[in-house]
């Protein structure tokens, strides 16, 4: 059995391999056209860098607020605001240390002192017009607190004492433990290990007027889970049927390799659940999840798959309507290393929600689709006009029957996956110097159609700016590498990135501090008569060229029309 196993991975290795090679002159593109240097990009103000008053930030946290104009930054026992027109200057700071007796209690439970017994403030959320919600790890005891930052065109920004209070169930006790949350309708969504020892991984409502939620604790509904983000995004409408959804990893129960796979999951809970009357009483009663597939075909249908997720963006339509997802994944093993870009339309994540649910008769038994009858209504939906007939009427999820929530608390997985477009990555990368650790998204309407600019940061402190051309539906995207952006001069991991397609910037964080960057360079030379852009010619002189080729100089047109 384990030669089977050895001669499968031997045989997808070298299909894989031999799918390379058939796409290399598609991918011809993956050497930069042009790349800049540390120096390159201060030198020709196309970054900007903010270090923190003490020289480095040990940043955690980011909130662009392009309503204020601001730009407000969570590091170790500190918070800053910066103005967005002049990121250098009139930088104000807040010092929130843990409370007191906080660090020292941290210590004497063997955590470390140095990187570990502090404030990392992890959670940034407008909390009104006037006030953001800030959390921090409070030395392994979780903190809030309200931070006062005035209105619009004021800059102002203290922290209020009072409002001071338990963060637990809000932010992660440790400094780098990953998670996810979102602020919707001043009610706090967050996906995280909740107690001391992290153990306890649940998805949390607190805060606002809703009523306080939690999952159970049960391995069938989270096993071991890595929250990686977390978003509103609404089926229609109605305001009743808005669903948060996370992405996150997990080890999959339902895999036949005993639980020790890992497998990319979609959830969703509706944001009015408020939990059973008899079942389920102040746990939600609305969870679904999903698998996420990105894999590249193989032959005999043996897939190479990326199942470790790394980051989500969620490209947004101008009308608000059936966003995008691009979702970037990993994959280690014994064969090969690599990382892949899928993206997934909203349609299609719905119709697997829509669809069967997974079912299993006993431990000993097959995954499989459940045949039997659905109670109404239909666990996952949401309380609704949508949901309601003209003879059962549900104003709450307290009002379902305990049949609906016995059922949803056995059948939490949905039998079918979630596949991307064209059921391929349009990006992929193996054995690299480096990982991809994050990822956005810019969609710009150039002369010739419309492009999605991806923006990939690595833990060598680089950012790729990169395209995707789709040929056709079953060919392999080919792919094109615009810039390669030398950001921070240390090696360091990229842990976050905002754009601002409004601004033009690209906001860049990393433990060292956090970049404001240009989305593209600016003008500074004509290349045979058409205007172009040369930050720094002398670093390559074929980069001039380059630069005059249609593609590259359409986006570049298209960034500055806008």
């Amino acid at each position: 059995m384990q030669r089977g196993y050895i001669f499968a991975g031997l045989a997808t290795w070298w299909w894989f391999t031999w799918y390379l090679l058939a796409t290399c002159d598609a991918t011809k593109g993956s050497v930069p056209r042009l790349r800049l240097s540390y120096k390159d990009l201060l030198a020709t103000n196309r970054s900007v860098l903010f270090l923190g008053h003490r020289g480095i930030l040990d940043f955690r946290s980011l909130y662009l607020d392009e309503y204020r104009d601001r730009l407000f930054i969570g590091g170790k026992d500190t918070l800053y605001s910066l103005r967005l027109d002049q990121t250098n200057m009139d930088a104000k700071e807040i010092y929130w240390p843990p409370l007191p007796g906080q660090k020292e209690e941290c210590f004497q439970k063997g955590k470390d002192p140095m990187t570990e017994c502090a404030n990392y403030i992890r959670v940034l959320y407008p909390l009104n017009r006037t006030h953001l919600l800030a959390c921090g790890t409070g030395a392994f005891n979780p903190i809030c607190a309200f931070i006062y930052v005035g209105h619009r065109g004021e800059h102002v920004f203290s922290l209020d004492p009072t409002s001071v209070e338990s963060g637990r169930g809000r932010c992660p006790h440790e400094p780098n433990r990953a998670f996810a949350s979102t602020f919707v309708g001043g009610d706090l969504y967050t996906g995280l290990t909740a107690d001391f020892l992290g153990r306890d991984s649940v998805i949390f409502r607190t805060m606002g007027h809703r009523s306080s939620l939690r999952t159970e604790m049960d391995q069938r509904l989270l096993n071991a889970p890595k929250f990686v983000a977390a978003y509103l995004i609404p089926d229609n409408d109605d305001r009743d049927n808005d669903k948060i959804y996370f992405f996150f990893t997990e080890k999959a129960t339902e895999s036949d390799n005993k639980g020790r796979a890992i497998f990319s999951r979609v959830g969703r809970i509706c944001a009015n659940d408020a939990g059973g009357q008899r079942v389920l009483v102040n746990k939600w009663s609305t969870f679904n999840k999903a698998r996420l597939v990105c894999s590249v075909p193989g032959p005999d249908g043996i897939d190479t798959y990326f199942d470790e997720l790394e980051d989500v963006f969620l490209l947004r339509t101008k009308d608000g309507k059936s966003p995008e997802v691009y979702a970037l994944f990993s994959t280690i093993s014994n064969v090969f290393q690599g990382f892949a870009i899928c993206v997934y339309r909203m349609a299609d994540i719905w119709e697997v929600f829509n669809g069967p649910f997974a079912h299993q008769d006993g431990p000993d038994h097959q995954w499989a689709a459940y045949e039997g009858k659905v109670p109404y209504p239909r666990p996952g939906v949401c309380p609704s006009k949508t949901t309601n007939q003209p003879s059962r009427q549900y104003s709450s999820t307290k009002d379902f029957p305990d049949e609906v929530l016995h059922f949803a608390r056995a059948h939490p997985l949905m039998s079918k996956s979630v596949y991307p477009l064209h059921r391929q990555p349009v990006l992929v990368k193996t054995n690299l110097q480096h990982r991809l650790r994050q990822i956005v998204v810019d969609r710009v309407e150039a002369e010739d159609g419309q492009y999605d600019v991806m923006f990939i940061g690595t833990d060598a402190g680089s950012v790729l700016k990169v395209i995707a051309l789709q040929r056709g539906n079953f060919a392999a995207a080919e792919e094109v590498i615009l810039e390669e952006l030398q950001v921070f001069k240390a090696p360091i991991p990229i842990t976050e990135m905002e754009i601002s397609v409004k601004r033009q910037m690209l906001y860049v964080g990393s433990r060292l501090g956090v970049a404001q960057m240009t989305l593209t360079a600016q003008r500074k030379r004509s290349c045979m008569g058409q205007s172009t852009t040369a930050p720094s010619w002398s670093a390559s002189p074929s980069h001039p060229r380059l630069q005059c080729n249609g593609l590259f100089t359409g986006l570049q047109r298209s960034y500055e029309m806008r």
